[in-house]
């Protein structure tokens, strides 16, 4: 068989081991590299050789694909026919796949405002901060909801009508929402859930000018967030 008919009948070699495809190659460059030296001269002989197995190192290299495009050659592919953009190893499979971690959404805040008015029954005595009788019979109504273990934190907001001066009001605001949080206190909340302030007059809700305006605007606020 001539050297050139050996290159053909090599070309169609089955490689069965990355070994085996390595030492065909080196047949094929071989026997190109001798069909050099024989057609040319016996001094072509040692060059051609080394010539003819880079050669045929570039025919193996030509011939050898990736028919699944996941960049590792068929020769070496192990897991054949992986679907496109399929992360994979060094033997062409699928690298395992796990789910991203997720932080579980925190349940959105929810506020409340439970409003208490001399519009209903008188919370205080005329320019008083003690707690009559009918008030403190609401709250006592208002414990179980306050004492809930989804409320967070509970704010007291004292307000007064435009009767007297803005200072006396203010102070007056304050006064009577440390009577409603000291009485809640008493009946069992916790402590670091509570906390009081007065906002006087600024913040109506009725007309001042009417007496049921404002019933409506002395008031005591409870401002519940879960």
């Amino acid at each position: 068989m001539q050297p050139l008919d050996r290159l053909r009948y090599s070309q169609r070699w089955h490689c069965p081991s990355e070994s085996t495809y390595l030492a065909d190659c080196s047949v094929i460059g071989g026997l190109v590299g001798g069909g050099l030296g024989a057609i040319e001269s016996g001094g072509w002989a040692a060059g051609g050789a080394a010539l003819g197995i880079l050669t045929g190192g570039l025919i193996c290299y030509a011939q050898d694909g990736d028919e699944d495009g996941d960049g590792v050659f068929d020769r070496r592919d192990q897991c054949p026919g992986t679907l496109p953009n399929t992360p994979v190893d060094h033997r062409g499979c699928p690298l395992p796949q796990y789910p991203a971690s997720v932080k579980p959404a925190e349940p959105a805040s929810t506020s409340e405002v439970i409003t208490l008015s001399d519009a209903g029954n008188v919370l205080f005595a005329f320019n008083k901060s003690d707690l009559t009788p009918a008030a403190r019979s609401q709250l006592d109504t208002l414990m179980p909801k306050l004492q809930n273990a989804d409320v967070v934190s509970i704010k007291v907001v004292g307000h007064t009508d435009s009767k007297g001066s803005d200072a006396y009001n203010q102070a007056l605001s304050e006064r009577r929402a440390s009577s409603v949080a000291g009485y809640l206190l008493s009946q069992g909340l916790a402590p670091n859930k509570l906390t009081s302030e007065g906002k006087d007059e600024s913040q109506p809700v009725a007309d001042n000018e009417t007496e049921i305006g404002r019933a409506q605007n002395r008031r005591v606020e409870l401002h519940i967030n879960r």
